[in-house]
């Protein structure tokens, strides 16, 4: 009798493997951090050995802890950072470069010739995506521009390009299987989401070879096993989601109209649009949330790259802090945040406005200012920019949200998820086990395997742990006014 099912969760600064069992209660978890590398200003890469050797790593760690044996799981489902690229040689499995991390912006010059030579309408049009660096496809440009080698390789099929989904798959089941699932794919910029099929016309833009390309999958579907020699028996990869589709998947936002926001590294909202495909008026993404039997499943996504990463910001850099779950304690020593306004555009500004370009600033500097204010300041800069898409994403929609599920480690900081409610003068949610990500793409694999019989016999493992009740003041009121004044000086595409 199979048991469990493990999640690999392959996120931007550590890999974790997470067990549930049948009740979708978490029994284990193992995580072990990877170097961030910041080879020149505005560029994040990663050694893909490292990300699965990590990963590797997290998973042997966290069978032995739970004293659990690979035979007694039913499948394994695997979640990760979307959009970081990779290419590798298939004969040896040998990374030709380091991965090129979603938060990268060196092909932001590319973007912009792209965008200047009319091009950003196709994309959009095809793919749901706006035309900028942090998707794969200029990513995978750059690798190949910058060694003609590699295009001669890549057209020659001797090369394979994967999400980080696609990498561990690979790495699993011994170079069997290049493959990715529909919701990685629709985040690289060619990959047609209403045709479910990577796009000739934008590979020709881009001047891609297909050969390159992973197989694309369903996000539930036995697609390989892993090599029994990795952890002692093989076990079955039946689900693979990017995260934030995971995490909606996780919060079990299945109906049309639900919406999650995701604090992690960076913040993602993203809304169930049903089996239609909504064309966002207002910068938002349209994306896939899942595909299931070959149905695809829609939604709609605002994307923003500096959330958690903001924490760890004032906890490496300033050292204002020692640990990251501290910023509550300092946050809270203050009543307000002393007029101080913090923009977070460490890696440019996401949605809604879309500029690579913008930088960070902390405004409204006193005398008077202690660091307390600047803890505050900068979780209702996290609330701040979440309250931007929200408001973008509800003009899409048509409706007003009541409640926001919530997840992911900082939706944990009490003061954050209260923040988060007064200024969105909404109900946020959060559930029992955070971990809804791992636990999406437990989900995923469990359906696909039978371990869970349908999205209504998962229903019932979804549990409520808090609800955060606004309060309406002239404080919040206030932020939202300093907000709306000072986040414009920033751009640099006014």
């Amino acid at each position: 009798m199979k048991k469990y099912i493990l999640s690999l969760d392959a996120g931007t600064t550590s890999s974790r493997a997470i067990l549930f069992d049948r009740k979708g209660k978490q029994i284990a978890m193992a995580q072990q951090e990877f170097t961030q590398i910041f080879p020149k200003k505005g560029w994040v890469e990663h050694d893909p050995q490292e990300i699965w050797d990590t990963q590797r790593n997290a998973v042997t760690a966290v069978l032995k802890k739970a004293g659990v044996s690979a035979e007694e799981i039913d499948s394994i489902g695997i979640t990760n950072q979307r959009e970081t690229t990779l290419i590798w040689e298939r004969a040896s499995g040998k990374p030709v470069f380091n991965a090129i991390v979603w938060q990268d912006r060196r092909t932001a010059g590319t973007c912009e010739e792209l965008i200047d030579q009319g091009k950003a309408a196709i994309f959009t049009e095809k793919t749901g995506l706006v035309v900028d660096a942090y998707f794969s496809a200029t990513k995978i440009k750059w690798i190949l521009d910058n060694d003609p080698e590699l295009r001669q390789r890549a057209t020659a099929g001797e090369l394979a390009f994967g999400t980080v989904d696609s990498w561990l798959i690979w790495q699993l089941t011994g170079g069997v299987n290049h493959v990715t699932d529909a919701t990685n794919a629709s985040r690289t910029m060619i990959y047609n989401i209403h045709k479910g099929a990577w796009d000739d016309e934008l590979l020709e833009i881009l001047d891609i070879p297909k050969a390159l390309l992973p197989r694309v999958v369903n996000s539930s579907e036995v697609v390989g096993t892993t090599n029994p020699a990795l952890f002692g028996s093989a076990i079955k990869i039946a689900g693979i989601a990017g995260d934030q589709q995971a995490a909606l998947f996780g919060q079990l936002c299945v109906q049309p109209g639900d919406v999650k926001n995701t604090y992690g590294t960076g913040c993602f909202c993203i809304m169930n649009t049903g089996k239609k495909a909504v064309a966002s008026k207002n910068k938002m993404l349209t994306t896939i949330a899942w595909q299931i039997d070959g149905s695809v499943t829609y939604a709609i996504e605002g994307s923003i790259f500096t959330a958690g990463a903001l924490v760890q910001w004032l906890r490496d850099q300033l050292h204002m802090i020692d640990a990251a779950d501290a910023i509550e304690d300092l946050a809270a020593s203050v009543s307000d945040n002393g007029g101080i306004t913090f923009v977070p555009a460490l890696a440019g500004l996401g949605a809604p406005y879309w500029d690579p370009h913008a930088t960070g600033a902390i405004m409204g500097i006193t005398r008077g200012t202690e660091k307390g204010h600047i803890a505050r300041a900068a979780l209702e800069a996290i609330a701040l920019r979440s309250r931007d898409i929200i408001i973008e994403m509800q003009k899409d929609a048509g409706v007003d949200f009541k409640t926001l599920k919530v997840d992911g480690g900082a939706s944990n900081n009490n003061l954050l998820m209260q923040i988060q409610a007064n200024l969105i003068d909404a109900h946020v949610i959060r559930p029992k086990v955070t971990e809804t990500t791992a636990m999406g793409a437990a989900f995923l694999a469990g359906l696909a395997t039978g371990f869970w019989s349908s999205t209504a016999a998962l229903s019932a493992l979804w549990e409520k742990d808090q609800t955060f009740i606004p309060v309406n003041d002239n404080q919040t009121q206030k932020t939202i006014e300093l907000w709306n004044d000072r986040l414009p000086r920033i751009l640099t595409n006014k």
